[in-house]
């Protein structure tokens, strides 16, 4: 039993879930999947509600293409993976307007638009269809989680600064209002997103020298 415990969990299974999180993210390093980084994250919610979403796709998706990667015809993979992956997206979208009928009219099309994300069709292209199917759950939580944190970071500094709230609860206390503090509306437009996240690009690629050297 701890031979088959140290096989699933092994250095290399561990690097694919570790690795998307900082050297190999999908949005600061990679920038991919950019336009949801940019568009949902007014607000902690919406970020966290599509991370969840392109989680689950991104996971099924990947286990689905691996465990079918013997039987795809190389001439039709893309259309494969196309259709798995709106599959994946239709249900969630389902889901999400029967359970949370809010959060999908704020996210409108940017669920169906999980289809067209080039983090997941990258890694179906790039590693489930090349690999069996733990490593590619890993390989698609890792990345999943690497773009999570970034949306809801970026959705964390843009809704604090720009409106004093988190989650809808009022997080900067009213004696602040009475000194003078004022909201940052600027945080709630488009540009300021693209800002922080260029920040956090500096971050990391301060932080890991090796990322800048490749570059």
């Amino acid at each position: 039993m701890a031979e088959k415990k140290e096989a699933l969990f092994s250095k290399k299974n561990r690097k694919l879930m570790t690795d998307p999180l900082d050297g190999a993210n999908p949005i600061s390093i990679q920038v991919l999947g950019i336009c949801s980084a940019l568009a949902i994250t007014v607000q902690i919610e919406q970020a966290f509600v599509m991370s969840v979403s392109v989680l689950a796709v991104m996971m099924f998706g990947n286990v689905i293409v691996s465990a079918m990667r013997n039987l795809i015809p190389s001439r039709i993979r893309i259309i494969v993976q196309l259709v798995v992956v709106a599959a994946l997206v239709i249900l969630v979208n389902e889901l999400l307007k029967a359970f949370m009928p809010d959060v999908s009219e704020k996210l409108s099309v940017f669920v169906g638009l999980i289809i067209t994300n080039c983090i997941i069709m990258g890694r179906l292209e790039a590693f489930a269809l090349g690999n069996k199917i733990w490593p590619s759950l890993l390989d698609g939580f890792g990345n999943a989680i690497g773009y999570a944190w970034i949306l809801v970071a970026v959705a964390f500094f843009r809704e604090v600064l720009g409106s004093g709230k988190i989650w809808g609860f009022q997080i900067i206390p009213e004696s602040f209002y009475e000194l003078g503090y004022m909201n940052n509306n600027m945080m709630i437009l488009p540009p300021m997103a693209l800002i922080t996240v260029a920040l956090i690009i500096w971050a990391q690629r301060t932080r890991n020298k090796d990322l800048i050297e490749e570059n």
